[in-house]
């Protein structure tokens, strides 16, 4: 966190604690006490200025709390920020940039914002790939510092880490690998209902390994073999061992050493941590405190605002679970996000309908398709920015073979506190040029029930719907039952009629359209608002008809450049709808990256507020 470093100064405290003149430190003797209590304290100030910090403001927490000791130990022992340390997924960070101007600007690792973010993270499983890189250009341009990742909190589970760890067993540069095992595989963000258990074979090796005589047996044989070896390899060895269980952590064990010279080459280092480790609401519920709003840091109770409306999120769970209820062909799929995507619920209901798949995107949506050439109708909920990562196979595994996977695309737009490594710009984009795709998003909660059945409906082709972080509306009746109703595909609808100007909005920004469009009213000028509801395939009648009755046409939207609203206008440039009086305007998000905030000050910064539409005739 921000502020954390900046007051108690950790890496160079750290680095001060009896650290030997010469590099790398000498191993501390057995019966250092006094080194290790003063890294307990440092430890402690860390922890509580973390709880205090994110009690303010929001943000990540359980698994900060977990690697607090791992942390000050790495920043005694390396030479930060000359060696580089790389955390993976970036909420596992305690973030170093004290330099920060504030603390929206940091949650995640940023390479411009601290010398000590050595790699910008928000996803998972990059830490290995991004740490060999930087081991191997170190070692091109003849320098010597080390290089540490530090991988875990699930995202081990990725494909993308394994292939790393094939390739750095291959180069086999002088990186250090670090497993931070806290127990846990799927990410636990319990936003919805209850913890999940840690899913698959490698969560069972692992736990497994860490209650095995063979491990202590693993772990003394590594020891003499490094007293063999001899020189560095056995002091930077003994040193992190020591460390990180000398602070009330538990064993670490160094699994793989060099043979017979000092450590040049890669090394795997299991460090077993407990994720919230020393804030007790924290210890006895890590999955509700793993991401969290403000709180009070006694007693550990989210200040959270209340809402007469459901998030869209628990709108689409509940109305998957009416489908499923009267269609055992519906499957549900997510890749380690019950909580976040609301099939948390949809398991109570169907434990084996659902599927946890752990942080695979790739596999779920491949996943997903062999589900989907047997019949079946899986439901796959990704967030916008993850589903990034399975963009190959949803091209070539489910679009190109037509196979009517329905993907449920949560996070969509701006997302606020978790910034741009989680902003789901693109989705509109990357999923609308795909020959087969149905694409749509709805306006309200209403729709979003509406188009679950839809999807549902569609079975000779894939389909995907996209919809917000945030709470629904409340204007518009549920549909009884939570059972929706399918729409017509490519057809949208005229909400406000007017004579002058069109607002076509796509998605819940229509809703700041018809705010616009009474602004608008009052000031004399006459709006149309109409929900597109479609992007693939475009309501053409739609279109035409306010190309004809209106002056102006504005396409509104919650996405990147080449989405929505560039449907629209190879549309009407196809059709010649703009050789004649009618004056067209996109209005997207700006072609840039939106850093950290609420999602109402994003909204600003990007000009896509009602004031900014309604501003665009001032």
């Amino acid at each position: 966190m921000c502020r954390t470093l900046a007051l108690v100064n950790a890496p160079d405290r750290a680095r001060e604690i009896h650290v030997s003149s010469r590099w790398p430190p000498l191993a501390m003797e057995k019966n250092s006490d006094g080194i290790f209590w003063e890294l307990e304290i440092l430890a402690e100030e860390l922890r509580e200025e973390i709880v205090y910090t994110v009690s303010k403001t929001g943000g990540h927490l359980s698994s900060s709390l977990g690697v607090t000791e791992l942390t000050v130990a790495l920043h005694h022992v390396f030479n930060t920020p000359q060696d580089k340390i790389i955390w993976d997924v970036g909420h596992q960070e305690i973030k170093n940039a004290y330099d920060s101007p504030n603390f929206w600007a940091c949650r995640f690792p940023k390479r411009n914002e601290s010398e000590y973010d050595a790699f910008g993270a928000g996803h998972s499983s990059t830490s290995i790939s991004a740490g060999l890189g930087m081991a191997v250009g170190r070692d091109l341009l003849g320098k010597n510092n080390h290089v540490i990742s530090i991988i875990g909190d699930g995202a081990m589970t990725a494909g993308m880490a394994f292939e790393a760890m094939n390739n750095a067993g291959y180069l086999d540069s002088n990186l250090i690998i670090i497993l931070n095992d806290n127990e846990q595989v799927s990410l636990p963000t319990a936003t919805v209902d209850g913890p999940a258990p840690p899913v698959g074979a490698l969560s069972k090796a692992l736990t497994k390994l860490q209650s095995s005589r063979k491990l202590r047996q693993l772990r003394e044989a590594a020891k003499g073999i490094t007293r063999q070896i001899g020189g560095q390899t056995h002091e930077m060895a003994a040193k992190v061992d020591s460390y990180v269980r000398g602070m009330r952590g538990r064993p670490c064990l160094h699994i793989r050493q060099s043979q017979g010279h000092a450590c040049t080459r890669t090394v795997l280092i299991h460090v077993i941590t407990e994720k919230g480790k020393g804030y007790s609401p924290a210890e006895i519920a890590p999955d509700k405190m793993h991401g969290v709003v403000k709180f009070d840091p006694t007693s550990g109770k989210q200040l959270k605002s209340k809402s007469n409306t459901l998030s869209y999120t628990q709108y689409f769970a509940e109305s998957l679970i009416a489908e499923a209820e009267r269609d055992d062909k519906i499957v549900a799929i997510h890749a380690a996000m019950g909580g976040g995507t609301g099939l948390n619920l949809f398991q109570k209901q169907f434990p084996d309908r659902c599927f946890d798949v752990g942080i695979a995107e790739q596999h779920a949506v491949t996943f997903a398709a062999g589900l989907a050439a047997e019949g079946l109708k899986p439901f796959c909920a990704i967030y916008s920015s993850f589903l990034q990562r399975g963009y190959d196979q949803v091209v070539h595994d489910v679009d190109l073979q037509k196979l009517p996977v329905r993907f449920a695309i949560d996070r969509a737009g701006l997302v606020g506190a978790d910034g741009p490594t989680h902003c789901g710009a693109f989705d509109v984009t990357y999923m609308a040029c795909l020959p087969n795709m149905v694409v749509m998003a709805p306006s309200d909660e209403t729709q979003l029930m509406h188009m679950v059945a839809t999807a549902a409906a569609i079975d000779d082709r894939p389909c995907c719907f996209r919809y917000p972080r945030g709470n629904g509306i409340g204007f518009s009746p549920l549909p009884s039952n939570n059972k929706g109703t399918p729409l017509e595909v490519g057809k949208g609808r005229i909400l406000r009629k007017g004579n002058r100007v069109a607002f076509l909005g796509y998605g819940t920004i229509v809703q700041s359209c018809l705010q616009a469009a009474k602004h608008l009213q009052e000031l004399g000028i006459s709006v149309t608002v109409a929900d597109a509801i479609f992007c693939k395939p475009l309501d053409r009648e739609l279109i035409r008809e306010l190309v004809q009755e209106h002056e102006i046409l504005i396409t509104i939207e919650e996405g990147s450049i080449g989405g929505f609203s560039s449907h629209v206008s190879h549309f009407l440039a196809l059709n010649g709808l703009l050789d004649g009086n009618i004056k067209w305007r996109p209005m997207v998000l700006p072609d840039r990256h939106i850093d950290h905030g609420s999602q109402k000050d994003q909204t600003e910064e990007a000009g896509l507020s009602s004031s900014h539409i309604a501003a665009i005739f001032y």
